[in-house]
């Protein structure tokens, strides 16, 4: 058991909150997370194998972690700004457990991540076919 001066304070942890809430990310990354998390709703909107494998996508949430993910990382790192990487580095961890792969999926033995992966493609393709 952790004793009381191993703990951190209270105002430390408020203060932390409130300068990863202060991270900026860009309007262009911001699409990115609605693209992404659009892709697993609308699976069958996008190329490749998507509608097959996922049975049900991520809830908004979805977004507001990857939101809230990838400033905290840009802060662990000591930025004020997010940057793509941070949201590839969270993006597994975000979004594997919010998706319920489908018996195809499984039975090709697709995993999570390998869904992901291609979720966060299609999401990019989407993303830059909207800026345009």
């Amino acid at each position: 058991m952790a004793s009381t001066e191993d703990k951190i304070p209270t105002q430390a942890v408020f203060s932390a909150r409130a300068e990863v809430h202060a991270v900026k990310v860009s309007e262009a990354l911001e699409a990115y997370y609605v693209a992404v998390v659009a892709a697993t709703r609308r699976p069958g909107d996008y190329q490749g194998d998507l509608k097959k494998w996922i049975q049900y996508g991520a809830s908004p949430r979805g977004t507001l972690a990857l939101d809230r993910a990838s400033r905290a990382r840009a802060w662990l790192e000591g930025r004020d700004h997010v940057l793509p990487e941070d949201v590839h580095a969270v993006i597994h961890a975000c979004l594997r457990h919010r998706l319920i792969l489908s018996y195809e999926a499984n039975a090709e033995g697709v995993t999570h991540d390998a869904v992901v992966d291609e979720v966060r493609a299609a999401g990019l393709r989407a993303s830059l076919m909207n800026r345009n």
